[in-house]
């Protein structure tokens, strides 16, 4: 069963949390696919992700730049998998009704933003009332992120 956790954004913006989230997914050498709902957003995330930091990047490509089964990290705005990735983080407000080919789905929503706010709570309680395995986390004041919820009960 797919682990779906769901990321409250609060204290930082998409473009400070996901090359965290990715850069730590590269490290254990998961692919993964991020699944952006606008083109917008793709094509920003696409050139932040070349320059986050002076010292490293994260490989990652696009439809544009080909490969796609190469890639380590796969950007798009439509449901695929062309990299065979075993995570899914789903932003700017995209969602996707089958999960079951991906081992995590990281679901990160901007709570600043109600609407996004209420959309993420109507994806929890739809999810959690079909059994799904999800967790919950929230920034604390420094940034860390805090689990504050679990539907996976303990072994």
């Amino acid at each position: 069963m797919t682990e779906i956790r769901f990321y409250h954004l609060q204290r930082s913006a998409l473009g400070q949390a996901l090359p965290g989230i990715l850069g730590q997914a590269y490290k254990r050498g998961m692919r993964a696919i991020v699944r952006f709902g606008s083109d917008a957003a793709l094509k920003s995330m696409d050139e932040l992700l070349w320059s986050f930091k002076a010292d490293s990047f994260l490989p990652h490509g696009t439809a544009a730049t080909g490969h796609a089964g190469d890639q380590p990290i796969f950007l798009t705005t439509a449901e695929e998998n062309p990299n065979q990735a075993s995570l899914l983080v789903l932003a700017d407000g995209a969602t996707q009704d089958d999960l079951s080919g991906y081992d995590l789905c990281c679901d990160l929503f901007d709570g600043n933003d109600p609407e996004a706010l209420q959309a993420a709570r109507d994806r929890w309680k739809n999810l959690n009332e079909s059994g799904a395995a999800l967790k919950y986390f929230q920034q604390d004041e420094s940034g860390r992120w805090e689990e504050k919820a679990s539907t996976i009960k303990d072994s």
